[in-house]
């Protein structure tokens, strides 16, 4: 499944499941450009860790995904920098939660514009020169809730319901320009972030990790193991596999069973 040659982007990737995704397809010898916010001697530190453990280029940039003007500029830079781009991966995205009522108009304004406006104006910005080319990968990173609701999570579970429709008009419509468009839809996975709550929450209950882990997990999910960020990162790249050639317009959950239960 080597990916030699390509060009990918992968938005909010400079952590967690973005990061896992950038380092799997760079382990496939794609080059790749790296997005999101964070401090910029770390950000430098693992630009030039992950050119030089997979001998790829990599760049970065630093633009705000709730901004289009600014997606449109890190496209033309990936396309400039790195003289191409074949793979776009959506995977930034932000959260809040706040039953309906309560839910703050700036909030939903937020995840709406990021988690939702931000992947169609990625596709809008990459999909003419993968048409040019006559190939292309654009991976949605969707969720569980994408597929399912919970409460409390309006704006989130709006925008991703939104990815999964948006993914399946823009397959449709390049089913025949050599450009697949699909949906990964994680359900829980196991970040520093998700590993911080449960430290969190042992400590708090006295309790262990592996407890809290099985009590976290079943409330959703069959299987009590987290997906894991280089999961996504192997999904990803067997989409932008030859093997994946005709698959098109899918919403792939990786979750344990959630959307089955």
């Amino acid at each position: 499944m080597s990916l030699d040659g390509r060009v990918a982007l992968v938005t909010g990737s400079t952590s967690g499941i973005g990061l896992g995704i950038a380092r799997a397809l760079a382990g496939q010898g794609a080059d790749v450009m790296i997005n999101g916010f964070g401090d910029a001697a770390q950000i430098e530190q693992l630009r030039a860790g992950l050119a030089k453990e997979f001998g790829v280029r990599v760049v970065y940039c630093g633009a705000d995904i709730g901004k289009p003007d600014e997606i449109a500029g890190m496209v033309a830079q990936a396309q400039r920098d790195l003289g191409s781009l074949d793979i776009l991966v959506n995977n930034a995205g932000i959260q809040f939660t706040a039953n309906v009522e309560d839910f703050p108009d700036e909030k939903w304004n937020a995840i709406i514009a990021t988690n939702l406006s931000g992947v169609f104006h990625g596709m809008k910005a990459a999909i003419p020169g993968m048409k040019q080319k006559g190939w292309g990968r654009i991976i949605n990173i969707a969720s569980v809730h994408g597929l399912v609701a919970s409460p409390q999570k309006v704006a989130y579970v709006a925008a991703k319901h939104g990815v999964v429709g948006m993914t399946k008009v823009a397959a449709i419509e390049l089913a025949n320009a050599g450009v697949t468009v699909n949906a990964i839809c994680p359900g829980w996975v196991l970040t520093p972030l998700v590993q911080k709550q449960l430290d969190d929450r042992a400590r708090q209950e006295g309790t262990d990790i592996e407890h809290e882990k099985r009590a976290f997990l079943t409330e959703k999910q069959p299987m009590a193991e987290f997906s894991t960020p280089e999961e996504i990162g192997a999904l990803t790249v067997f989409l932008c596999s030859e093997g994946a050639r005709t698959i098109t317009g899918a919403s792939l959950p990786i979750d344990g069973g959630w959307v089955a239960h």
